[in-house]
């Protein structure tokens, strides 16, 4: 994987001339938001001095119209800003060596089937969103990623609650590996009760005794079903690839090998690369955020390739 000093270069002469056209126009929206704002305000106070309801009402009409107008004028920058950058980025990792070409659609996502089929999660689902689906090939392994948003109604309250948040993979490799293993961060098992109750009731136990890394125990439940050779699908050198991870990225990791599937789920309570209107999106820091995120979760897989 290319290091972050590499992607800056790339970052000045590649993505920030984009950037520089974007933000010409959301100045130039800025100014249309701005005059209409004023225009709106004038109108409004005409039909306060006119005082006539029908012709106020009338006056309603086009302010609405104009209104929608205008969202859509912002939808469509907040549209275009995203696919333009990601693109760029990806274009930049998949000329790295051991990758192939790395594609992206906006509104496309993994199927809920498939989210449901990790066993991380044990979950309906009815609040199922998601975008930004990338796909590609890194070694013998194909992947898919999209970032996810899932929510389940409260078992005390009338609302929904967050099951998951953030960037989710699904990985196959070329040959079968025998058995199944989950991994959850431990600081979470009180939500994971029905998760991992859900795998024990398919022969999944707990393994912690054919763990040695006790770092790794320290922050990771593991269960495993009994035909697993745990330490040969979660090996030594992949224990301590996902402590580094979880300390670089602060985030949450989830991971289940399941024969020759892989998934993992990084957590991200935000929206990660969404452009601003009112202020500059002129940042390193921007897009740098997402690079890295991005780049954590294809590492991951980097390592099982070489591991496996």
């Amino acid at each position: 994987m290319k290091q972050l000093d590499e992607f800056r270069i790339y970052y000045n002469h590649t993505i920030h001339p984009e950037l520089l056209r974007m933000e010409r126009r959301r100045i130039r929206l800025l100014r249309l938001l701005f005059f209409s704002a004023l225009f709106v305000a004038a109108l409004i106070i005409l039909g306060l001095i006119i005082d006539i309801l029908v012709i106020t009402l009338f006056m309603l009409v086009p302010i609405g119209f104009y209104m929608t107008y205008l969202i859509y004028r912002i939808r469509r920058f907040v549209l275009t800003f995203k696919p333009r950058v990601i693109r760029l980025i990806l274009d930049f990792i998949d000329d790295s060596i051991n990758y192939g070409v790395l594609k992206y659609e906006a509104k496309r996502m993994l199927p809920k089937d498939l989210f449901q089929a990790s066993k991380i999660f044990s979950t309906d689902a009815p609040f199922y969103r998601g975008e930004d689906f990338i796909e590609g090939r890194i070694g013998s392994l194909d992947f898919q990623l999209c970032e996810l948003e899932v929510k389940e109604m409260s078992p005390v309250r009338n609302r929904l609650n967050y099951v998951f948040k953030g960037v989710f993979l699904h990985a196959t490799f070329p040959a079968p590996l025998r058995g199944e293993v989950v991994v959850w961060p431990k600081k979470y098992k009180q939500y994971l009760t029905r998760s991992i109750k859900g795998f024990t009731m398919e022969g999944g136990y707990d393994v912690s005794m054919e763990i040695l890394n006790e770092d790794f125990l320290d922050e990771f439940l593991v269960y495993a079903t009994m035909d697993t050779h745990v330490v040969r699908l979660l090996t030594e050198d992949m224990q301590q690839a996902i402590l580094a991870y979880r300390e670089k990225i602060e985030k949450e990791i989830y991971i289940s090998i399941l024969n020759n599937e892989i998934f993992v789920a990084i957590t991200e309570p935000k929206d990660i690369l969404e452009p601003h209107i009112f202020t500059s999106n002129l940042s390193f820091e921007l897009i740098r955020e997402f690079f890295e995120e991005i780049q954590v979760i294809l590492s991951i897989l980097e390592d099982f390739d070489r591991s496996h």
